[in-house]
């Protein structure tokens, strides 16, 4: 499904649905943070995806990493919550979601990078240098930045 997002955009369309979701930031050993390539915006992005009914939002962390990237991660921290009412995802079915995401910082504890091909196009560890020259939406962009400061005490709220 197809998927257009606006991010302080007034000619944007109104919200009418609001989805809990997750996102995952996760660095290897050299400092890398592992980003996906998606399917539905074309653009760069942590992995995550939408919290479901009967799990924790913790578990939505590990499954949906685990579905789109294969690697099983354990959940560290709560890096922010990112609830903008001015970014807004309209979808092809007509949807319009107002972001409600919570980034976590997860540690990587077993498998291999792989992408699923349905949602993801690619999987790669990038090195933080190299984030300007990736397509990433600026909300996600904010999240990666968060999570790449070592200096933050406190998740961020907004």
């Amino acid at each position: 499904m197809a998927r257009v997002d606006y991010f302080n955009d007034p000619d944007a369309p109104a919200a009418n649905s609001v989805v809990p979701s997750v996102t995952a930031a996760i660095r290897d050993d050299a400092g890398n943070i592992l980003l996906i390539h998606k399917v539905d915006n074309d653009l760069w992005a942590l992995p995550g995806g939408g919290h479901d009914a009967g799990e924790s939002i913790t578990d939505t962390v590990v499954r949906e990493v685990r579905e789109e990237t294969g690697l099983d991660v354990e959940v560290v921290r709560l890096v922010g919550t990112y609830t903008n009412p001015n970014h807004v995802m309209a979808y092809s079915d007509g949807e319009v979601r107002q972001q409600f995401s919570l980034c976590f910082e997860c540690r990587w504890v077993d498998g291999s990078p792989r992408e699923d091909g349905s949602e993801t196009k690619e999987v790669r560890w990038v090195p933080p240098a190299d984030l300007d020259s990736l397509n990433i939406h600026p909300s996600m962009r904010l999240r990666i930045d968060h999570a790449l400061d070592e200096s933050r005490t406190e998740p961020y709220l907004g």
